[in-house]
Formats: C-alpha cells, sequence, structure tokens
C-alpha cells in the first residue's frame, strides 16, 4: 500500500520534471522517459536515408539515363547471387563447401566446391534478368549462351576469386564486368572478346569480415558494405581515390627464381626503400587493400608462365577499369591492360596495377630494360 506520505508532484514545465529525481536504493533514476530522451539522436544509432546500391544506380549521373533500367536489372541479379555466394562462404564449414570438387576449370585450375556453388549462383541468377545473352565463366570452358534474353549487354566474371584460400577461412571474392552487345539484334560470342576500354560496369565483391561490393561506371569508385539485417548494400566508402605513391608491394615472393631481371630489379628496389610487402593470395583482397592503402600489387609472367597465370577478360580488365578510374594505372610493364585486345575468353596476361607513382617506376624499368637489350 502506498504511504500516506506520497503526495502528488505537479510539474510546472518540462526542465521541472528534467531536475527532481527518484532515490532507489541509493541509486539515482530519471523520473520519465523524457528525460531519458534528453540528447538522443536516432541517426547515432541507425540511418533513416541510408544510400544503398540500388538507389546509387537509380541516381547515378554516370549512367545515361536509357542505359539505367537494364544497368539495375543486371547490377541486382548479381547482388543478389553475390548476397547468396556470401552466405555460403560464411559457412562453407557447414554446409560441407569445403575441399575440392574432384574436376579442374576450363582454366586448368583445381576446382572447389564453393566455385561450383558460386558459378551456378551468377549463371542462374544472371540469365534470369533476361538482359544478358551471354556470359563467360572462368569455369566454364566456353561461352554461356541464354537462350531468349534481350541481347543488351554481356557479362564476363570469375565467380569465387581466391578459392583455394576458402578452407583457411582467407576473404575471397567475385569479379564481373558488364560490356553493351555491338549489335542488339545478333547475339554474338565476340562481345566478350572487347577491349577493356569498352567496359559500361565493372566491380568486385569481397566476402571477409564484410561482405563489401565496389564498383565502377568511369566515373567514380564506389564501395558499398552488405548490412546483413536489412539484407542491402550500404554505401560505406564513397568516391575511392589512389593514393600517388604507396608503401606497400604486393607480389607472390615464392616465385622470385623465376622472375624476369625487371621484376627482381624492382622487388629490390621495393626492399631497399623498406616498402611493407604484404600479399594474401586472393586477387580481389590484394586489389582491395591497393585500392585504400596505395601501393602496387603484382603477378608478373616468370619462366614457367610467361603471360602470367590471371585471365584478362574476366579479372584483369574489370579490376584495370577500377584501379584507373580511382586514379591508378594498370600495365603488363609494358602494355596498357585495357588496350589490350582479347583473342580467347580464358587468355592470360601478367599485371602491375596500383599508386601511380609505384606502377611507373615498373614501368620504366621494363622500358629501360628493353631498350638496352636492343642495343
Amino acid at each position: 500500500m502506498a504511504s500516506s506520505e506520497n503526495k502528488d508532484i505537479s510539474y510546472n514545465s518540462l526542465e521541472d520534471m528534467k531536475n527532481v529525481t527518484t532515490v532507489i536504493r541509493g541509486v539515482e533514476k530519471r523520473a520519465s522517459v523524457i528525460d531519458a530522451a534528453t540528447g538522443f539522436n536516432q541517426n547515432d544509432f541507425f540511418d533513416t536515408n541510408p544510400q544503398t546500391l540500388t538507389r546509387y544506380i537509380l541516381t547515378c549521373d554516370d549512367i545515361q539515363p536509357e542505359e539505367r533500367a537494364d544497368l539495375s536489372i543486371i547490377l541486382n541479379a548479381i547482388c543478389t547471387a553475390c548476397k547468396i555466394i556470401s552466405h555460403a562462404a560464411s559457412k562453407a564449414g557447414i554446409f560441407d563447401l569445403y575441399g575440392l570438387a574432384g574436376t579442374g576449370n576450363a582454366s586448368g585450375d583445381a576446382v572447389k566446391k564453393l566455385d561450383i556453388y558460386g558459378n551456378d549462383c551468377m549463371i542462374n541468377c544472371l540469365s534470369s534478368c533476361g538482359k544478358v545473352a551471354y556470359m563467360a565463366s572462368e569455369e566454364n570452358e566456353g561461352a554461356i549462351f541464354v537462350e531468349g534474353a534481350e541481347n543488351k549487354y554481356v557479362v564476363s566474371f570469375d565467380p569465387v576469386d581466391g578459392s583455394s584460400n576458402i578452407d583457411a577461412n582467407v576473404s575471397v571474392g567475385t569479379i564481373f564486368g558488364i560490356y553493351a552487345a555491338s549489335d542488339e539484334t545478333r547475339p554474338n560470342t565476340e562481345d566478350l572478346l572487347q577491349r577493356g576500354t569498352e567496359l559500361v560496369c565493372s566491380g568486385y565483391c569481397m566476402y571477409g569480415g564484410a561482405t563489401i561490393m565496389v564498383l565502377t561506371f568511369g566515373q567514380q569508385v564506389n564501395g558499398f558494405t552488405l548490412d546483413p539485417s536489412v539484407g542491402e548494400f550500404i554505401q560505406t566508402h564513397p568516391n575511392i581515390r589512389l593514393k600517388q605513391r604507396g608503401k606497400i608491394y604486393s607480389v607472390n615472393e615464392g616465385n622470385a627464381k623465376k622472375w624476369d631481371e625487371s621484376v627482381t630489379e624492382f622487388v629490390q628496389s621495393c626492399k631497399n626503400r623498406s616498402m611493407k610487402a604484404r600479399y594474401i593470395g586472393s586477387m580481389v583482397a590484394d586489389v582491395h587493400r591497393t585500392l585504400l592503402y596505395g601501393g602496387i600489387f603484382m603477378y608478373p609472367g616468370d619462366k614457367k608462365s610467361p603471360s602470367g597465370k590471371l585471365r584478362l577478360v574476366y579479372e584483369l580488365n574489370p579490376m584495370a577499369f577500377l584501379i584507373e578510374t580511382a586514379g591508378g594505372i594498370a600495365t603488363t610493364g609494358t602494355e596498357r591492360i585495357r588496350d589490350i585486345k582479347p583473342e580467347k575468353i580464358h587468355e592470360r596476361k601478367p599485371i602491375f596495377l596500383g599508386s601511380p607513382a609505384n606502377v611507373k617506376e615498373i614501368m620504366d624499368i621494363y622500358a629501360k630494360n628493353t631498350a638496352t637489350e636492343e642495343n
């Protein structure tokens, strides 16, 4: 029963309420919910007006109005596939997606179970969008034709780049490039072999501590992080720009004995300047770090693989488009990556990409050594 000494308290103003407290066992407690809400800013906890990837595509000035609807549909299909792959990658052990599938792919690499799963996701999602007539994947020998689809665009992709690392729980990712069809009335596999300069859009989705989508339409590079609670990619890295010069070099030094003299000379100069060596072994993760921190990523040719190991159509061209848009350079050492006309889907090329000052150094070394050989 309430004490007879309790009295009704009337407040003349909100300030009166804020200045009154009730003591319970020596602990001060606010008198009302009104006081508890003082100083609360809802945007400190959650954004009620987030820039989602979908909203960005629908309002992006980089996209021509007549292309916006089709590209929105295609990128929505890619995002759906990436969300599914992200979920599978995060539970690879539980879903029994670790280990080899027991086959090799079109490039001669051992195929992981997650490779097959990711490839099926990309093919199925892009096939159902109805705007892509041809696709090229690392996991398929030839072009993939989508019967009944409009021949608006073609898409090349590596469904799970770096999948050899998945068993060790290292970041992997999906790389993609989108080209416009040369003739909308006649599907043509040659559209998959366009130069990188013809790319309409490219990007990658990295599955690590967070799932991050980075893409460009040619004016800016923007990063979006997947918020699992709402199932949307939210912009977290607007207008990514590469540093002019970075302090990190990234290369597999296990192949050092097989490098040509230009690569050996350049890497030694990096060590002489006490540059930091960072190499993950997953192109998506290594390029992502290079974009954010600056420096140079390298996968050169060597005595065993003169043309390198990374593929021009669905790995190098999409990444080169991103790097160049962010203010960097992507080269074979002697030739701009995006200027090369691919001859086949699984063609390989050496790659040096990253901060312009760093990449120009290796280009200058190649030019010097070439001139010496000619003389």
